[in-house]
């Protein structure tokens, strides 16, 4: 499984993604976020999914910058790179149904070209079709997004600063990392901030995060203690009393 999320905020993009692959019972760490940038070009694309199928898209769609193909908006980008998934499953899908395997390559494309007015975020689908995150909905996950919605849901808004996302974001990985057993550091984080055309990315060990994990989860015990407790009286005062008189003497 895998555990790939974006958050777009007034000030910019921020993105995490684990990096943990596992076939069968071999476990191995690749990356699953690819960065092109150049003069007034900037973007990320992370992708959850069949790897083959990943990887033939994403080559099909870097031979295309290579070959000097422009983009001058990124749902042009957008557009691109969904007609090389769809290329790859006109190719692949057929056969790996065949073997079992499920054509389910989701992507996450955000960033900003130079007629873009802001910085974008697109979610696209395995069909290739794509819808753009507005300020309604500021995240999307791929991958394996149930336990680490709701903190984000709970916190984050447009005006969220880069720098709150990029923690709630963490937090929002470090639990579903608790819960399930496919999603792992490192992590790779990618940071972008509007009208810049540069992201920087930057990968995190366990290591250099657990005190941060350590933090919360005992933040969250002593929330917990304080929360009040007589809202609950109108439940337990239903209990019935143990009676006293069935309990025969030593």
């Amino acid at each position: 499984m895998t555990y790939c999320l974006a958050i777009k905020v007034k000030e910019g993009l921020v993105a995490i993604s684990d990096t943990r692959i596992t076939s069968g019972t071999d476990t191995t760490v690749k990356k699953k976020i690819l960065i092109e940038q150049k003069d007034n070009y900037s973007l990320f694309i992370m992708t959850s999914g069949l790897r083959s199928v990943r990887d033939k898209a994403i080559l099909y769609f870097r031979e295309l910058v290579e070959e000097g193909v422009e983009h001058n908006k990124l749902y042009k980008a957008v557009n691109a790179f969904g007609e090389q998934v769809r290329r790859v499953a006109e190719e692949d899908k057929a056969a790996l149904e065949k073997s079992g395997f499920k054509f389910n390559l989701n992507t996450i494309i955000g960033g900003q070209l130079k007629d873009d007015e802001e910085h974008k975020l697109f979610l696209l689908y395995p069909e290739g079709n794509w819808v753009e995150l507005d300020q309604g909905a500021p995240f999307v996950i791929i991958g394996n997004s149930g336990h680490g919605k709701p903190i984000l849901q709970r916190t984050l808004d447009s005006n969220s600063s880069m720098k709150l996302a990029l923690k709630t974001g963490f937090l929002s990985f470090d639990s579903t990392r608790a819960s399930a057993n496919d999603v792992d550091f490192p992590i790779d984080v990618v940071l972008y901030k509007t009208d810049t055309y540069g992201m920087i990315e930057h990968r995190y060990e366990q290591k250099d995060l657990l005190h941060i994990s350590a933090q919360w989860a005992d933040e969250l015990k002593n929330a917990l203690i304080h929360i009040p407790e007589e809202w609950m009286d109108a439940a337990f005062n239903k209990l019935p009393v143990k009676n006293v008189d069935k309990i025969k003497p030593l």
